[in-house]
């Protein structure tokens, strides 16, 4: 059975088919798969490491440009924009837009801020700093404009790093009643992110 994902473009997800303005579009398995993921999960970050993670299972453990070559396929195929529906959040991941405007979006916690480190290992490790990550175990997800919570953290992590000692980067968490605070931990000098809570956890 077709149902329609956004404007006239219709998925069948269990024939694994797709159709724009009733005409079939053949997309291969990968093309497909981000599809199906992504509209599955509208005006949400996805990060690559979450596409790698779902739709190629244990093929890849980086992503080398093998997200760009699929989208950029199923984009052309589906008549779409490089912004619009699905747009690349550089250094984040994508984001299937189903209304216009956004200006917060859903982002899984975990991913972001694995992912966030990872691009960020570099500079961590040029300091001989190791990072943990220990979030408080039932936020799994936070409302909030993506690009502005890395340049957040990039500006802590920038502000920490010059007089960095080898040792530990601790990023923790904790929740209360107005915020989620995010704290940076070099070695004992701590740097607190407090997110104005936007919606439900």
């Amino acid at each position: 059975m077709y149902t329609t994902i956004i404007n006239h473009i219709e998925l069948d997800r269990e024939q694994r088919s797709v159709r724009r303005d009733g005409e079939e579009i053949h997309l291969t398995g990968y093309e497909y798969a981000l599809l199906d993921y992504l509209s599955a999960r509208p005006n949400r970050i996805c990060t690559r490491q979450m596409l790698l993670d779902h739709v190629w299972g244990n093929r890849f453990q980086y992503d080398t440009g093998t997200i760009d070559v699929h989208l950029n396929a199923l984009r052309r195929k589906l008549g779409w924009t490089n912004k619009e529906p699905i747009e690349t959040i550089r250094g984040i991941g994508f984001i299937f837009h189903i209304e216009q405007k956004v200006t917060h979006y859903t982002i899984d916690l975990q991913a972001f801020l694995t992912d966030w480190l990872r691009s960020r290992e570099t500079d961590i490790l040029a300091k001989g700093l190791a990072a943990q990550l220990h979030l408080t175990p039932f936020v799994n997800e936070i409302t909030i404009e993506p690009n502005a919570l890395r340049q957040m953290l990039d500006s802590v992590l920038t502000a920490l790093l010059p007089s960095a000692q080898p040792g530990v980067l601790r990023l923790t968490s904790q929740l209360t009643m107005q915020h989620f605070i995010l704290s940076l931990d070099v070695n004992g000098t701590i740097n607190e992110l407090r997110i104005p809570i936007y919606g439900d956890f």
